[in-house]
């Protein structure tokens, strides 16, 4: 039996440890970026990356989530670094097959204006000078990704995608995390209370062009 019940499919920097973290303060079990420890004592799973496990589900058995039933919510699902390239979220069979491995799932898509994502991307660690153009990533091939009209594009057309294959299925929320009822959208579409709304994870020793 899975306690499954919403997958983010927003990308990196636009608001999904604030997600994860809203989800966990109104009780949820959240896997948000790795297989945690103490969630799980499975050699198989313990300590691994969310996406390995979503395509291993997907490889395996067709069904993308498997592995992750005993998780009420997976924030974020990708990753990109010297021992894994995993972007679930931006691959359009692993999606349709999220679709229609489990109806009571409900989809979310932190959303940013492309413009604050690309140059977030940029300024964080060395995700967007590095390990984004060295990464295989569905949309955007080795050696794309160095500037921020590619990662707009790039962005851009990973939402566009999103509506494609989601359409008006009531199960799919894109959330602009900045909108002042982005709470009120996501406790709607989840039918929960959220204790907690706010900013995580911002990038503080690095801050926006025309920051304060």
């Amino acid at each position: 039996m899975t306690r499954l019940k919403c997958v983010n499919l927003g990308l990196p920097k636009t608001g999904t440890t604030t997600l994860a973290r809203a989800l966990t303060e109104a009780g949820w079990l959240v896997a948000d970026h790795k297989v945690r420890r103490l969630h799980t004592q499975d050699p198989a799973l313990a300590g691994t990356f969310v996406g390995r496990q979503v395509y291993r589900g997907y490889f395996e058995t067709g069904d993308p989530f498997a592995f992750l039933g005993f998780y009420d919510a997976l924030g974020e699902v990708s990753v990109v670094n010297a021992t894994g390239c995993f972007w679930p979220q931006c691959d359009y069979h692993v999606l349709k097959a999220m679709r229609l491995a489990r109806s009571s799932v409900a989809y979310v898509a932190t959303w940013r204006r492309a413009e604050e994502v690309a140059d977030s991307m940029l300024r964080w660690n060395n995700l967007g000078a590095r390990r984004l153009p060295q990464g295989a990533i569905p949309g955007l091939p080795y050696g794309f990704g160095t500037t921020e009209a590619e990662l707009i594009r790039w962005i851009e057309a990973h939402y566009e995608m999103l509506r494609d294959v989601f359409g008006d299925d009531p199960r799919y929320l894109e959330l602009p995390v900045a909108a002042p009822d982005a709470p009120a959208q996501l406790a709607a579409h989840l039918k929960i209370d959220l204790p907690w709304w706010g900013r995580e994870n911002e990038n503080t020793d690095n801050p926006a062009r025309g920051a304060a």
